[in-house]
């Protein structure tokens, strides 16, 4: 029953494939994760040959100034990258295809590399293998090992989630008040200026001899 519950709970990992198209002035292909502070990120990128071509990956963060964690340059078969994040938040795995300029432009269109790439985050990072070795744990104590990793998992994705909930229920809060604000606002701009408005034409009328 153990050992259903662990692989019941056991993460999976999906690989994404794609073409990434060769262009003299790349811009920049992102694929982006979410991930917790602290934790392990591996991404494998398996890039196709191609010639003429350059392809270069780089690791950035999701804030405005997309802070880079680590970039390799002319990335060829299967390339592997292993950071630390420092903050919490998205984490994009960006790509570029630059092609020789002695291309001609109307042959732009016929480049372009495969590339096959796996994201692992946090657990899924872990070579519980290697921890085995290194510690001469059991099978169980193994299987063990992973369960608890992956309930701390949970834990800190249930506390973002609760830090999100709060966020957004004070932006909700906030945006209710200040509705309120803007109604009690044009309601009192109304009555002043029908106010207003009795006041001047009584004025004018009484200027035109209309009423006393």
């Amino acid at each position: 029953m153990l050992m259903l519950l662990i692989l019941g709970l056991s993460p999976l990992t999906e690989g994404i494939k794609f073409d990434l198209p060769g262009v003299k002035y790349p811009t920049e292909k992102c694929i982006w994760n979410h991930a917790n502070e602290n934790v392990l990120v591996i991404v494998t990128a398996n890039v196709a040959p191609g010639p003429d071509q350059r392809v270069d990956v780089s690791l950035v963060d999701g804030s405005d100034h997309q802070n880079v964690y680590l970039m390799k340059r002319n990335v060829r078969g299967e390339t592997r990258l292993a950071i630390t994040t420092h903050a919490e938040g998205d984490l994009g795995v960006c790509f570029t295809n630059t092609l020789d300029s002695r291309i001609p432009v109307q042959d732009i269109g016929r480049y372009s590399r495969a590339v096959d790439l796996d994201v692992d985050i946090g657990e899924e990072a872990i070579d519980y293998n290697a921890i085995a070795n290194q510690e001469s744990l059991s099978g169980l104590e193994v299987e063990m090992r992973k369960l608890e990793g992956m309930v701390r998992e949970i834990t800190d994705e249930m506390a973002y989630l609760k830090r999100r909930e709060i966020k957004m229920r004070d932006t909700n809060e906030s945006t209710n008040r200040r509705v309120q604000n803007f109604s009690l606002f044009t309601v009192v701009s109304l009555i002043g200026l029908g106010v207003w408005q009795i006041f001047h034409l009584r004025a004018f009328f009484r200027r035109k001899y209309l009423i006393d």
